[in-house]
């Protein structure tokens, strides 16, 4: 059973906003202290009514008028300082939490769903930011009414101070156990609306193949499916909170119903006046909003925990590759690669690669042929330190890349996938990926390597052209030139080219493997090759099967070698004839 609430886990959030909280406190209290004026002006009214005292019921009503502006500049002054700092406290929790979303290894955004990310980062957060913002001024200020009027009270008239608040306890209870129940159900609402959020984004990202499949019916049927338990987990918790009000309602009537009776028999008896009873009720009156206030404010208190925890639940994941406490940044590299006695497996019992051994000498370019799941990706993968070894190590330059920064081993490498991804923004900022301020001679010269200067040129406005999510304004040959600048603008030693002319059509073909054999002059590249004609001139062709090289050499030894090799070849001649 959980003792802590999650909220304390915002403190290290919250506490640097102390400035702006100690503003907001001080406002509170005066805003408590002039509330507390409020019963005493309303039965000094009441006596001068009673009188017909004109005088003296404007004096009183002048006061109450400067009470009541004082009150309302002390509210105003909450209100701000505490937004002010529930905001701040939101903005620096977002970028924490994003920042460490990108410590995190490959292998936990493989298994993760895209839209149950987007959620946490921002509904959640901003649940958040709004109860923090409540709690910090609307629940303090109403529970510090709730304890300083009832004192009030108790000066005033003890035996019906003890009356009105016969029921508290039973009150308290039930807004207990009504919180517990909502923050179960919270749960479950929310987890329901991030696999929503999960869906949407799927179908969204694919939805080319979504209509090309003509799928629309059915992803329809699925999303109404998915939005119908959201529903209904919705319904659950809102229907939980309309029944507490009417019970809590229902137990503040009683009260004050009990609060008329004893103070009619008290008045009846000479013990209380009308001046004081009238008093009374209006400190009872001033207790109604703040009670009504607690009890909301802690229904979304107990909602909200659920956010809470599922943003620290990110917060708590630790990192599958992690740098060395004494990593020192890679200096500039030759293109040296060496794997040495590799084993690697995804799932314990299920092992990818086992006792590789692979030798690249600055300038080699090494194709990498084999089989799907053969371990070709997975190999390059190691080497930009997606994952690590289970033994053996990987050298560059003869240097252990786990003894160095990543960020610094991956500005080492270029990396041209097969799938591009080009994100929202201009063709200068996609080339230029990750750079804080752009080198524009830079990114034209990466461009004209990729020869892909002359189509953006074109456009009318050249390398500031808008590239619309995933490069979707752009044909499918651009988006492999721009990744292949992209790759080189940083002008890396080490290549990895993953069948990057894949994509292209005879003529950009021609253009990009032209390209291409300016771009590996002087480097170290590595070719995932499915397409064999495009490795017959690299230095070293190492075959792959069950994660381990079974042959290596030229394009004509292993041929001359009749091997696996020269099978694959064949049946590649085969196909394409």
């Amino acid at each position: 059973m959980k003792v802590r609430s999650s909220y304390w886990q915002l403190l290290p959030y919250l506490w640097p906003q102390w400035p702006l909280l100690i503003r907001g406190l001080a406002c509170i209290l005066g805003f408590v202290l002039f509330t507390l004026a409020v019963p005493y002006l309303a039965g000094q009214v009441a006596f001068y009514l009673g009188q017909g005292n004109v005088n003296r019921i404007a004096y009183w009503l002048g006061l109450a008028t400067v009470v009541f502006l004082v009150r309302g500049l002390c509210q105003y002054g909450q209100n701000v300082f505490m937004i002010a700092a529930a905001l701040n406290m939101v903005l620096n929790l977002r970028k924490r939490v994003y920042a460490h979303l990108h410590k995190l290894g490959l292998d936990y955004f493989e298994t993760t769903q895209t839209g149950d990310l987007t959620y946490r980062l921002t509904e959640d957060i901003d649940r958040v930011g709004e109860i923090v913002d409540k709690l910090s001024h609307q629940f303090l200020s109403n529970f510090l009414q709730l304890i300083a009027i009832p004192i009030y009270m108790l000066y005033l008239n003890w035996p019906l101070t003890l009356a009105g608040l016969i029921l508290a306890p039973l009150m308290a209870w039930l807004i207990g156990q009504f919180g517990q129940r909502l923050l179960v159900l919270s749960r479950q609402s929310q987890n329901q609306v991030s696999n929503l959020s999960a869906m949407l984004t799927e179908v969204f990202s694919g939805i080319r193949v979504v209509q090309a499949f003509a799928a629309q019916e059915y992803e329809v049927k699925r999303f109404n499916k998915e939005a119908e338990i959201n529903r209904q987990a919705k319904y659950r918790a809102l229907q939980l909170k309309s029944i507490q009000f009417p019970v809590v309602g229902f137990l503040e009537a009683v009260s004050i119903m009990l609060l008329f009776l004893l103070g009619g028999w008290q008045i009846s008896q000479n013990q209380l006046t009308a001046q004081g009873f009238i008093s009374f009720l209006a400190a009872v009156a001033l207790l109604i909003q703040p009670i009504d206030l607690m009890i909301s404010n802690y229904n979304e208190y107990k909602q909200t925990e659920a956010s809470v925890e599922r943003i620290f639940e990110l917060m708590a994941k630790e990192p599958s590759i992690s740098e060395k406490s004494n990593a020192q940044a890679m200096p500039r590299v030759m293109g040296k690669v060496e794997y040495r006695h590799v084993d690697f497996a995804y799932n314990p019992d299920q092992p990818v690669l086992k006792d590789l051994c692979l030798n690249a000498s600055p300038g080699d370019v090494i194709a990498l042929v084999g089989s799907s799941g053969a371990g070709k990706s997975t190999l390059i993968n190691l080497l930009l330190r997606f994952y690590d070894p289970q033994k053996g190590q990987i050298l560059v330059d003869d240097i252990d890349i786990r003894d160095v920064t990543l960020t610094s081993l991956r500005h080492q490498i270029g990396i041209v996938p097969q799938d591009v991804t080009l994100f929202s923004g201009t063709i200068a900022e996609n080339i230029g990926y990750g750079q804080e301020k752009l080198d524009i001679s830079a990114i034209q010269e990466a461009a004209k390597i990729a020869n892909a200067h002359s189509f953006i040129t074109q456009f009318s406005q050249g390398y500031h052209t808008w590239v619309g999510e995933r490069g979707v304004n752009l044909s499918g040959g651009q988006r492999q030139r721009l990744a292949i600048a992209r790759a080189v603008a940083n002008d890396p030693r080490i290549l990895i080219l993953d069948e990057a002319t894949s994509a292209l059509d005879s003529e950009s073909e021609a253009l990009v493997q032209e390209a291409l054999e300016r771009v590996m002059q002087n480097r170290t590249v590595f070719i995932i090759a499915h397409r064999l004609s495009s490795v017959r001139r690299a230095d070293c062709i190492l075959v792959i099967e069950q994660g381990q090289v079974v042959e290596a050499g030229t394009h004509s030894s292993l041929l001359s070698q009749e091997g696996r090799y020269a099978r694959f070849y064949a049946q590649q001649l085969y196909t394409d004839e």
